[in-house]
């Protein structure tokens, strides 16, 4: 992404997300479709904010703008930092062998290099708890759940002090009780952060909205609408 597309959140501190006039172009084999024209989103700090839409309608591709993933056309991102992406597929970021070492990768990988054994056993022990998988340094990450295995990816988020969370559509490949334990661990996370940490979780499900503060709909690749959880499925009744 374009150095001067992206900048840190200085100008409004109550801000952990702002996006401005966005516009992001995709091609392929078939050609180029406009998947983001001329969005704007801001997601305040210390809040669950939810982007629900249809399949297809923009979401993901916006998160991944955000993450650097993707060069927007035009327009401008401001995030806090550090920040963090999360992925759909827990294997595709969960990669080694026990949860401990897997939460703990990105610390001596490049985030603090020049911290000491013990520093980072206890940020990797800290975040560990912090999503329910308290004293679980040691066990095989091929003997998790899917849900377990997004908990693994969002502690290794919070190890690394992210202050914005950037979650994929992460209850995609889970069961019924698995998503309720992913989302509880989110939440749980952002009332922790003190009013701190924000996470903008992408979705096209309903019965999601219940863990979020606020819900943007994406429509037509803009933010059509921004509201609580209960004006937004009033709106998406009226829309049919």
């Amino acid at each position: 992404m374009d150095a001067s597309m992206v900048q840190e959140t200085e100008g409004d501190e109550d801000l952990a997300v702002c996006v401005r006039n966005l516009s992001l172009t995709l091609s392929d084999e078939s050609g180029s479709k406009k998947v983001l024209d001329d969005l704007t989103l801001e997601v305040k700090r210390g809040s669950l904010h939810m982007l629900l839409g249809a399949n297809g309608c923009g979401k993901s591709t916006l998160v991944r703008a955000l993450a650097g993933l993707l060069q927007p056309d035009s327009g401008t991102i401001s995030l806090a930092t550090p920040h963090a992406f999360v992925f759909q597929n827990p294997d595709h970021q969960v990669v080694m062998p026990s949860v401990g070492a897997d939460v703990a990768f990105g610390l001596g990988r490049h985030v603090y290099p020049y911290l000491t054994h013990d520093a980072v056993d206890r940020l990797t022990a800290s975040a560990l708890a912090a999503v329910g998988l308290e004293g679980l340094q040691a066990r095989p990450v091929s003997s998790l759940s899917g849900g377990q295995k997004q908990r693994v990816a969002i502690a290794g988020a919070l190890a690394e002090q992210a202050v914005v969370l950037l979650l994929d559509e992460l209850t995609t490949f889970l069961d019924v009780g698995d998503q309720r334990g992913v989302l509880d661990c989110v939440r749980a996370a952002v009332d922790a952060g003190g009013g701190r940490v924000a996470a903008l979780w992408i979705t096209h499900r309903m019965e999601e909205l219940d863990w979020a503060d606020r819900v943007s709909i994406i429509r037509g690749g803009r933010v059509a609408f921004t509201g609580t959880p209960a004006q937004a499925r009033g709106r998406m009744a009226a829309w049919g």
